[in-house]
């Protein structure tokens, strides 16, 4: 998932390095010069130097290419337009704004935001549910929530292909019961081995998302 960070500063910054700790890459705007050679210097990731409301700064960016872009900056105005900018013109699903007034809030999701927050920590746990739900499609939930049925799909030139079920390692209640390939549905046993295109259905305690992928070692 492609995700380009709108504004350095402490923000910024501190959602830049918990995204690159939960293993994503992404691209980060900086419109002050100075401040974006820190940032280049500080993380091994892809700085533009450019403001974040101008739509060719934006494609620069990657934003034709982006799944969700985050405008973290110190104006409210400027985090609005970057994220119209972003739906209207490279059609990006997911736009996330920082709401430095919280009474600016309501408006701006009535303009095309899709989610406000004011919490360094709640937009990377958002991001990172995108990913996730991305990769995995939850199909049911047993006993009252606490164990889930999921889909997931193995994505092509799968980087374990071959790799036999009873070599991956849970750490928690994951249990693998149908593989399909194809037209063929398989039962597995430990001997099975997935393959790449696979979609497994998985039987798992809730909130196990990020054990099943990182076991699978499936990028987030």
């Amino acid at each position: 998932m492609k995700v380009i960070i709108v504004g350095g500063g402490r923000v910024g910054y501190y959602l830049t390095k918990v995204l690159i700790e939960h293993g994503h890459e992404p691209t980060l705007v900086e419109i002050n010069r100075k401040l974006c050679e820190d940032l280049a210097n500080k993380f091994d990731i892809t700085v533009v130097l450019g403001d974040g409301t101008q739509p060719e700064t934006l494609k620069s960016a990657g934003a034709g290419k982006a799944d969700v872009i985050v405008s973290v900056t110190g104006k409210d105005e400027d985090n609005l337009i970057c994220c119209q900018l972003a739906k209207r013109i490279f059609k990006v699903k997911k736009v996330i704004a920082k709401a430095n007034n919280p009474k600016n809030a309501i408006a701006m999701k009535k303009l095309g935001v899709d989610h406000v927050i004011n919490n360094i920590y709640n937009i990377a746990m958002l991001i990172e549910r995108e990913v996730i739900t991305s990769r995995i499609k939850q199909l049911l939930t047993l006993n009252n929530g606490e164990i889930c049925i999921s889909e997931v799909q193995i994505p092509e030139n799968y980087a374990l292909d071959g790799i036999m079920l009873k070599d991956i390692k849970f750490n928690t209640l994951i249990n693998i019961v149908l593989i399909t390939r194809g037209e063929h549905t398989i039962i597995p046993r430990g001997h099975s081995i997935l393959k790449s295109g696979d979609k497994l259905l998985v039987i798992m305690e809730n909130d196990s998302d990020r054990e099943l992928l990182t076991s699978l070692k499936i990028k987030k």
